[in-house]
């Protein structure tokens, strides 16, 4: 064979292996540069979501340090450590038999919380300050200036302050404020999105109409748990204890029996995963960052032992909110 025909075939074993040694250097570069968003396997694992009891420490933990920071300032603040029953918030339709049997539609708990905020020392004391100790009560407590924005993923703008006592305490507890803001205002939009999902889905819609035959049956004509609901709350004079109870009973019956209950709780499941996963990094710090605070809330706790966690969280100190959110 001459040289020249062993050079050829060099030259065309060196034409043929450089696009394969490209793509296989282009194959090893995307798994070295791929983000961790990318793909579901790659993504760091989603902590575990802190439980009720566990909430009620961070609340409670933050009411003390709110109440440190405004005494501070020279203002007093009462920690709310009082427990009121948990009141359930059934997006769809109530669909637990014995708590609809126990409170109805929950107005004997509204009453309660009702009864609390009337009696709640911090707004008396706030209504009982002169005006101008009103508006430095107030900026003691939620800052003067709304400098941390975000937009959540419904569209919302909220807007809050990084001054302020409510803003310390919650730095104190979870270190990095804006991440926290950040996290926790997109992971609270994210539950009314899913529920828009889950109404509109012809499967939750299928089931509705399965729930009203049973209502009908039962004597209860209503096409829909929000149709129920617009019906008995424009009722005059109101419904009874009694009245309610029955009534309430008779939709979770059908929740059950009509499987409307079921698909909600799928479907509500189904959207709010597919929500979290858009909002993963997000969905990753808010839990994170609850998990970590938990020590520091306990040492709080441990350094207060009178406290005992609240079940409910009590008001903005001396003031109805301390974040703004525009549509």
């Amino acid at each position: 064979m001459s040289q020249t025909a062993n050079g050829r075939r060099q030259l065309l074993a060196v034409a043929v292996a450089a696009p394969l040694l490209l793509i296989v250097i282009a194959v090893v570069l995307r798994f070295i540069v791929l983000p961790a968003d990318a793909g579901t396997s790659a993504r760091e694992p989603l902590p575990r979501e802190v439980t009720s009891q566990e909430k009620s420490v961070l609340r409670t933990a933050e009411q003390y340090l709110l109440r440190d920071c405004m005494r501070r300032h020279g203002f007093v603040y009462r920690p709310a450590t009082g427990s009121i029953p948990a009141k359930p918030e059934f997006l769809y339709v109530i669909n637990d038999v014995a708590w609809a049997r126990a409170h109805g539609y929950g107005t004997d708990i509204d009453r309660a919380i009702a009864r609390l905020k009337e009696e709640d020392p911090n707004q008396r004391y706030f209504q009982s300050l002169p005006e101008e100790r009103r508006r430095e009560a107030l900026a003691a407590a939620n800052g003067s200036r709304m400098d941390l924005t975000v937009t959540t993923p419904d569209g919302a703008r909220v807007s809050r302050s990084s001054e302020g006592c409510q803003a310390e305490s919650e730095r104190t507890l979870y270190g990095d404020l804006d991440t926290w803001f950040r996290a926790r205002s997109t992971m609270d939009a994210l539950p009314v999105m899913a529920s828009q999902q889950v109404l509109s889905d012809a499967r939750f819609t299928a089931k509705v109409r399965a729930w009203a035959v049973c209502m009908r049956a039962a004597g209860h004509p209503y096409a829909s748990p929000s149709d129920l609901r617009k019906h008995t709350a424009a009722q005059k004079p109101a419904l009874s204890a009694s009245q309610e109870r029955t009534l309430a009973v008779a939709e979770a019956r059908c929740a059950g029996t009509s499987g409307l209950a079921r698909t909600a709780d799928a479907l509500d499941e189904k959207y709010m995963g597919q929500l979290r996963r858009s909002h993963w990094t997000l969905a990753v710090a808010e839990r994170r960052l609850r998990l970590a605070a938990l020590p520091r809330a306990r040492a709080i706790l441990a350094a207060n032992p009178t406290a005992l966690p609240s079940a409910t969280a009590s008001p903005g100190a001396h003031s109805a909110a301390s974040s703004s959110r525009t549509p």
